[in-house]
């Protein structure tokens, strides 16, 4: 991990230091000036987000009229939107250090690579200093400590990954494309596996179960409960070949990924968790799954803490209209359920996306904080979004749909939860500057801060324990041998020279390891999934998505 950086700036636990103030752009007692000035002079701990911009938006940034979000209200959610190359990223960049130094932890996806800079002190300029100096901003070159993570081993980065069976079946059939229907039956799978006390560790588990209680002797298994036809177990998998096909087996196993460690702090400044994704910029899907993975696993773990003055976790959940495309009901219901619900546990969760047309109404109801950048109105369709995205902000003295399109890089419409609960009066904002560098760290300084960090022996190197297909295979082998020796046959070499009973019971196990089909064709499959469940005592409870609820 990176070193902290020297805090002289910020002695309480807040996120940017108040610049004096400078030469003001509009007349200090104009309407405006004075009312956003109130509106986000916050008691507590504030994140800076920069100034207002005079003239309803024509003028020059007013260093003088600071525009904030309350640290405390970063658990009413946000959203940060608006086209691409307008500034999402540095806004988002903004947040989150500034997040990490008030003693939040945070948790960020650098999606293409643009965001792991965040790990390294600023470099100073002329033009960066005079940049901050028009918004208020006394900028000071310094990076909070931060931890590099990867999905299942791919890229630089301590390796993030989860069991099968801890995932879960609504977020599977999420990455795997299912449809409702389809949904149902590998609900019913999942539900069988934990029933019996199958461990699904990764994909080929999976596989192996829907294989079974597909075969002559596996579908009397689930007709107590509702069986699956074998159009619909030939859909899954072939969606799972698929799936696996493209690499994507290898973030399901263990050691699995214990999101506690999201939560960290060091020395009273929060780690930035930043996962790095260039070897998942193909499976978008995947990437958002993930994601909400990780979320509901933090709801179910973590105990309730009410409205503290520094939230446990910020998690920004880039490129966000990836998780809702073609996202089933089940899958929205608990969305909506998560991001209701998990504010109580001291998360506050920012999506950003290009608009709020994005993000499902229900969810778009909870995101308290907005920052939304410029958008383009180039066709019919460009302006139906515009008009829809200014009707989302509290009413406003500024023609907003006017406003939007005319934003500069780096400028934004903001409004926030105050500290007693209201939305704050629009402001016409420009953004301040990151104080960590707004270029990639490179490759050195990442492999660096992986090879020293202490989690990369925990979950470095990949483990494959003993699960349910292993499990099988061995059970098959010794049925087959106590079914010989049951008809008389002895345990060494026969008279006519063919192997022993063990030796014959080996051959087709190991033939059937590298052959999926035809492996739960054995008797002895069916006797040890019935008697399974005895051994394990009692079923697995599920929680947010179909997830693992541990004890």
């Amino acid at each position: 991990m990176t070193s902290p950086q020297q805090d002289s700036a910020v002695p309480e636990p807040q996120a940017a230091p108040e610049a004096p103030a400078a030469a003001p752009a509009v007349p200090a007692g104009s309407a405006e000036a004075e009312q956003i000035r109130s509106a986000y002079a916050f008691d507590g701990a504030r994140i800076h987000l920069g100034a207002l911009v005079a003239d309803g938006g024509a003028g020059e940034p007013d260093p003088s009229v600071p525009v904030n979000l309350s640290v405390a209200m970063l658990n009413r959610h946000g959203l940060i939107a608006g086209a691409t190359g307008t500034g999402k990223t540095r806004t988002l960049q903004v947040i989150a250090e500034q997040a990490a130094h008030a003693g939040a932890a945070v948790f960020v996806a650098d999606m293409k690579g643009d965001l792991s800079g965040i790990a390294v002190p600023g470099a100073a300029s002329e033009k960066l200093t005079a940049r901050a100096a028009a918004r208020g901003q006394e900028w000071v070159s310094r990076a909070a400590p931060t931890e590099f993570y990867t999905l299942g081993g791919q890229g630089e980065g301590v390796p993030i990954r989860t069991t099968v069976s801890d995932f879960g079946p609504v977020l599977m059939s999420k990455v795997l494309e299912l449809n409702e229907t389809q949904e149902s039956s590998l609900g019913l799978i999942f539900h069988y596996a934990d029933a019996q006390g199958l461990a699904l560790l990764d994909l080929k588990d999976l596989r192996a179960l829907i294989q079974f209680l597909t075969s002559d002797e596996g579908k009397g298994e689930l007709k107590g409960i509702g069986g699956i036809s074998s159009a619909t177990a030939g859909v899954i998998l072939r969606s799972l070949t698929a799936f696996e096909a493209s690499g994507a087996d290898v973030f399901f196993g263990e050691p699995a990924f214990d999101t506690q460690q999201l939560l960290r702090t060091q020395g009273g400044t929060g780690i930035i968790s930043c996962l790095e994704l260039p070897g998942v910029a193909s499976r978008p899907a995947l990437f958002s799954t993930f994601m909400m993975w990780m979320l509901a696993e933090l709801y179910q773990e973590l105990p309730e803490v009410g409205d503290a003055e520094v939230p446990k976790l910020v998690f920004f959940f880039d490129e966000a209209h990836l998780l809702f495309k073609d996202a089933s009901k089940a899958f929205l219901d608990q969305v909506v359920q998560t991001v209701r619900l998990i504010r109580s546990k001291g998360v506050g969760i920012f999506f950003i996306t290009q608009t709020p047309k994005d993000i499902p109404g229900d969810v778009l109801a909870q995101l308290g904080n907005r920052v939304q950048h410029a958008l383009r109105a180039f066709t019919p369709d460009d302006a139906k979004a515009l008009k829809a995205t200014a009707k989302t902000f509290p009413t406003s003295e500024h023609d907003l749909e006017e406003v939007i399109p005319a934003l500069g890089t780096g400028e934004a419409i903001v409004t926030v939860m105050s500290e007693d609960g209201a939305p704050t009066p629009v402001a016409i904002t420009a953004v301040r500057a990151p104080e960590s560098s707004m270029e990639p760290a490179g490759a050195e300084v990442i492999t660096a801060a992986v090879a020293a960090s202490p989690l990369q022996a925990q979950y470095g190197t990949a483990v494959d324990n003993e699960s349910a297909y292993e499990i099988l295979q061995q059970r098959a082998a010794k049925e087959a041998e106590a079914q010989d020796a049951a008809a008389g046959k002895g345990a060494g070499p026969a008279a006519d020279g063919t192997a022993a009973p063990a030796e014959r019971a080996a051959k087709p196990a190991a033939k059937t390891a590298s052959k999926d089909e035809g492996f739960f064709q054995n008797p002895a499959v069916k006797s040890f999934l019935r008697s399974a469940g005895t051994v394990l005592g009692r079923e697995i409870t599920r929680g947010l998505f179909g997830t693992r609820r541990r004890r």
